[in-house]
């Protein structure tokens, strides 16, 4: 009894976190034109409000991952936890820009930390089988509606009380899941051996991954041979070849263990996650927030409201459709089936105009859109953690969060080369550009739907009483062991 209480907490302190860290992504997108009024942002420099969260989340998040392997589970969750706090306190309070800037990227080195550790206690905790195929369902249900609910709340919040509160209502809910989390994790203390931390691969990921992203966002307002662009996307494959040279010849304990790539699903699924991040995450809330408020004139409560549809969808097929499916049907070919379902309802959305109602421009396709995510994300993170060993875990969940947040920051860049240079226009003008972003969401995911193929085929979960747990599963660190389903 008792250890069947102790995994339930644990998976909702998991489930907590990822909330809070997703919730942090979304809930910023709705007040960004109230923050470039009073702050005085210059249109193309806004996007970096957003992307300098999650590029510094991306980055990090193969050595968030690692930290946890090595330091131990409890200690280095509360790092994260705290710096994540401290700096959304810091952004609430900014008054310029660039400090905003800093401190949303400060915000990102602790979400980077905190993102792998929670999917980390719910893979060691839940061994393989139907009880770690729930578990991952709420998981993801639960990461969905952070994501989605944040736009609710952001526009609720900045509408009523200002901007600023999307970033300070972290601070009442991070320190009860500090208090929390000191409690609970008293078992997960760190490896007897020490062991010396790959810091020259993480610099070099870290700069790889920003360097790129930085190079595609130049080439909004400069030519590709422009040094302006040139530079850092040279200097990004440069960082990155690197990356994996210290990976493979230097690093004692590599953020990347060679051995992980092998696994069947990692490989390509985490290039499956990487399409997913860039179709499903950060862009869709950037732009839909963009139209609804700049299109449509939704005000920011308005706006919030509007994406209440993708949070119940996504939350409902998350957490009650899709782990009914994968008893029948294979991981993969719900994969392929959602992520061609949201492309239909990207381009739906790409046809919203001016005039449109929102039944027709918003609701019609934020059903599709987030019944079709709902289907993809927990047969895809099954797909990626499946067969991963427990000494690995944190580094195969910093890997898999890495592929969604690069994708999303990485992808929304792309896409804003579609798009006009951000500055206030005709509404019409403005969904036509908006509408070339819609319309390559739909192309990204049929990509994803399109390598499903080369991802393992197999069911995570079958029949009740068919899911045989993979070896060394139990919980590392002192921590009780989880018996397989019955």
């Amino acid at each position: 009894m008792r250890g069947g209480t102790t995994a339930t907490s644990t998976l909702a302190l998991a489930c907590a976190a990822q909330f809070i860290v997703l919730f942090d992504v979304s809930v910023i997108t709705v007040a960004l034109p109230s923050m470039q009024k009073e702050l005085g942002f210059d249109p193309a420099n806004l996007q970096w409000v957003v992307s300098s969260y999650a590029l510094a989340f991306a980055g990090l998040l193969l050595l968030g991952g690692r930290l946890g392997d090595l330091y131990g589970h409890r200690r280095v969750f509360l790092i994260g936890l705290s710096v994540f706090v401290v700096a959304g306190t810091a952004g609430g309070l900014a008054t310029s820009p660039a400090l905003l800037i800093a401190a949303r990227a400060a915000k990102g080195v602790g979400a980077a930390v905190l993102a792998p550790l929670a999917l980390t206690m719910v893979t060691t905790t839940f061994p393989e089988g139907p009880r770690r195929t729930r578990a991952l369902a709420i998981w993801t249900a639960v990461s969905l509606a952070g994501g989605a609910s944040g736009n609710l709340f952001g526009g609720i919040l900045t509408e009523y009380l200002s901007w600023r509160s999307v970033l300070l209502i972290n601070v009442p809910i991070g320190i009860p899941l500090l208090l929390l989390a000191a409690r609970l994790l008293k078992g997960r203390t760190a490896p007897a051996r020490r062991v010396r931390l790959d810091l020259p691969g993480a610099v070099l990921a870290t700069a790889g991954l920003a360097l790129l992203t930085l190079g595609i966002a130049q080439a909004r307002v400069h030519a590709w041979s422009d040094p302006a662009t040139a530079l850092p996307l040279t200097g990004g494959i440069v960082a990155l070849a690197g990356f994996v040279a210290v990976e493979k010849w230097y690093a004692a304990q590599p953020l990347v263990p060679p051995g992980l790539l092998r696994l069947p699903g990692v490989g390509w699924g985490n290039v499956g996650m990487m399409l997913a991040g860039a179709g499903f995450h950060i862009p869709i809330w950037y732009f839909l927030t963009l139209t609804m408020q700049g299109v449509l004139h939704y005000s920011a409560a308005q706006t919030g409201l509007g994406f209440l549809p993708h949070t119940v969808v996504m939350l409902l097929v998350g957490l009650f459709l899709t782990p009914w499916l994968m008893r029948y049907v294979q991981a993969r070919v719900l994969i392929a089936a959602g992520a061609l379902t949201a492309a239909a309802g990207f381009l739906w959305q790409s046809g919203i105009s001016p005039e449109s109602s929102y039944l027709g421009g918003i609701l019609g396709p934020a059903v599709v859109i987030s019944f079709g995510g709902g289907l993809v994300s927990t047969p895809l993170t099954l797909t990626v953690t499946s067969g991963v060993g427990p000494t690995e875990a944190g580094a195969a969940s910093g890997l898999v969060n890495t592929s969604r947040q690069f994708g999303g920051a990485f992808g929304l860049a792309v896409l804003l080369t579609l798009t006009t240079s951000g500055a206030p226009g005709p509404p019409a003008a403005l969904m036509e550009s908006y509408g070339n972003a819609f319309r390559a969401m739909a192309v990204i995911l049929v990509l994803l739907a399109a390598i499903t193929p080369l991802l393992p085929a197999q069911r995570h979960l079958t029949r009740k009483g068919q899911g045989a747990p993979a070896a060394g599963t139990e919980v590392p660190e002192g921590g009780e062991r989880q018996k397989s389903a019955r």
